[in-house]
């Protein structure tokens, strides 16, 4: 009569088991393959919790292509970028902001889309936002949209290296030999094509940027040093011909020289050194600052720009990066000679694109790559507690089935076999 009552009860409690084994199985922990999400894209998925963010795949359009042109030699080191942010710290994030390469929207994400515990407080109508590090009034950001253009008007790499750590140790009232702050610089750059044919069409509408201070040891330039190319207020209306031809138009190969060390080369005195040479110390002075920079995106790939930051920093958008390539500098048309011409003019911008962009893309190869390997571990260590959970719920069911110490020998090897032919098929996935 017991052995039959056992019997009885064996039967519904292998049933309930045998069901939480399978959602287990098919529901692993920590996945989102049992969520029911809506048809609203973006990076967060709203539940009855609150939010939770969720990265997407890159757009179709942004595919990495297959093969990848290697030109430069990037090692592994160059590759595996990731920086421990310390908001609650003194660690400051760097935004070297180049004229027209998206980095008044990048801005924008800075303070207005990043998950943060204290998020930045951007008021109405208030062109700055306070961004605060969590329980202090200090700010963990040097933008234009958070500290403003502290050290002058679209600030360049020698400009900013010279200045931020004088202006936000006097912000936050600290000395510079008790407190020995990281500095993350970041930036964005463009296609220079596109970029300087954007700069030509935002001078045409009358931006001048004449309140850029070009600080280099110490000193602005010299009219000499530095003439304008135009003589009123301002070059409205300027024929791209005419915007061409002026020697010292700061718009040509721009990127080279915000982001590289201009005292290598005498700042703005351009007969310190010959121009082939001046042209070379710049080029190779930038791709060394933008090599070792916490971070840089493209504005051509703007969700892979997202992708990197967020691999890079550990912090996450709320909104997903919109690509936009109906811009004004894409409705410009233009001959196949003039725009030689532009790519003549910005020829160290050229090699400097180039080298940014194979950098850029083989970055989020190996990211995307490493992010594939870290879910297959993860995938591997909940196979492992399935198993041994099952072989727990096994144990206790014979137990209570009062099942022989043979049979539940055999059922823990048939474990094992389908254990093993996992593992094997997994690994012949991977080769």
């Amino acid at each position: 009569m017991e052995e039959k009552f056992n019997r009885l009860i064996f039967i519904p409690i292998a049933a309930v088991l045998f069901l939480m084994i399978g959602y287990q199985y098919v529901c692993p922990a920590e996945s989102n393959t049992c969520y029911f999400r809506s048809d609203d894209k973006g990076l967060f998925q709203r539940y009855s919790s609150g939010v939770e963010l969720v990265y997407t795949e890159p757009e179709v359009d942004e595919d990495l292509p297959s093969k990848i042109t290697s030109k430069f030699n990037f090692t592994e080191r160059n590759l595996d970028r990731h920086v421990d942010f310390n908001i609650r710290g003194d660690d400051v994030m760097v935004f070297l902001h180049i004229q027209k390469t998206g980095g008044t929207t990048f801005g924008r994400h800075l303070v207005k889309n990043i998950q943060l515990e204290q998020p930045c407080d951007c008021m109405p109508g208030q062109r700055k936002c306070i961004c605060h590090r969590p329980g202090r009034a200090e700010s963990w950001l040097f933008s234009r949209f958070s500290t403003g253009w502290s050290c002058g008007l679209h600030a360049d790499w020698t400009e900013l290296t010279s200045c931020v750590p004088t202006v936000m140790n006097k912000r936050d009232k600290k000395s510079v030999q008790k407190n020995k702050r990281n500095f993350y610089y970041i930036t964005m750059l463009r296609d220079p094509v596109s970029r300087y044919l954007s700069e030509w069409k935002h001078v045409q509408r009358g931006a001048t940027w004449k309140t850029a201070l070009h600080m280099c040891d110490g000193r602005a330039p010299t009219e000499d040093e530095l003439p304008a190319c135009y003589s009123g207020e301002d070059w409205t209306g300027v024929p791209l011909a005419d915007f061409m031809s002026c020697p010292s138009n700061l718009a040509n190969n721009r990127q080279v020289r915000m982001l590289a060390d201009l005292s290598l080369v005498g700042c703005y005195n351009m007969s310190s050194v010959s121009e082939l040479e001046r042209g070379r110390v710049l080029l190779e002075s930038a791709k060394a600052n933008l090599l070792n920079m916490a971070f840089f995106g493209l504005t051509e790939f703007q969700r892979k720009t997202q992708y990197l930051f967020e691999r890079t920093f550990g912090l996450r958008f709320i909104r997903a990066f919109t690509q936009i390539n109906s811009t004004r500098a894409a409705s410009v048309g233009i001959s196949e000679k003039v725009r030689w011409r532009i790519e003549g003019l910005n020829a160290l911008d050229v090699e400097l694109y180039e080298y940014a962009k194979e950098l850029f893309l083989r970055r989020y190869q190996y990211n995307r790559q490493k992010q594939h390997q870290e879910e297959r571990l993860r995938r591997w260590q909940e196979r492992q507690h399935r198993q041994r959970l099952h072989r727990t719920y096994l144990a206790e069911l014979w137990r209570l089935g009062g099942g022989g110490r043979e049979e539940e020998e055999e059922q823990m090897k048939g474990l094992e076999e389908v254990a093993t032919t996992e593992d094997y098929s997994s690994q012949v996935v991977r080769w």
